[in-house]
């Protein structure tokens, strides 16, 4: 398999391992949570731990797997950029497209932890 085709298939891989991540740990624990007999105060429960940690690591990953996509795409930029000029849009889309894999993951934590509950007042 040559190292674009296992690029696109990591990608595409952490991108499912992470919605599933956030579809389980929200979805799953909050109804786990909630069929309790006993009341349990929820701001202080297993679900908090469960969305403060998908938080983190949805922020973390996305930011690993960012960083090793621009390093090996942007290397590949820069040595394109050297061989034909006109190639500046194409390496540069790339590079973003790259970037923009950390912003969703940042986006999904703030997601995620506005659902952190909070004790009450």
């Amino acid at each position: 398999m040559n190292s674009k085709k296992k690029f696109y298939l990591l990608l595409g891989l952490f991108q499912i391992i992470l919605v599933l991540t956030v579809f389980f740990s929200v979805d799953g624990l909050i109804s786990f949570a909630s069929a309790q007999a006993e009341p349990i105060e929820y701001f202080n429960s297993p679900t908090t731990i469960a969305l403060a940690l998908s938080a983190a690591l949805s922020v973390g990953f996305s930011v690993i797997g960012s960083a090793w996509a621009i390093k090996t795409v942007g290397t590949a930029a820069i040595s394109s950029l050297a061989e034909r000029e006109e190639s500046f849009f194409k390496a540069f889309l790339v590079v973003a497209l790259a970037e923009a894999l950390a912003v969703y993951g940042l986006i999904v934590a703030i997601l995620l932890w506005t659902k952190i509950p909070s004790p009450p007042v």
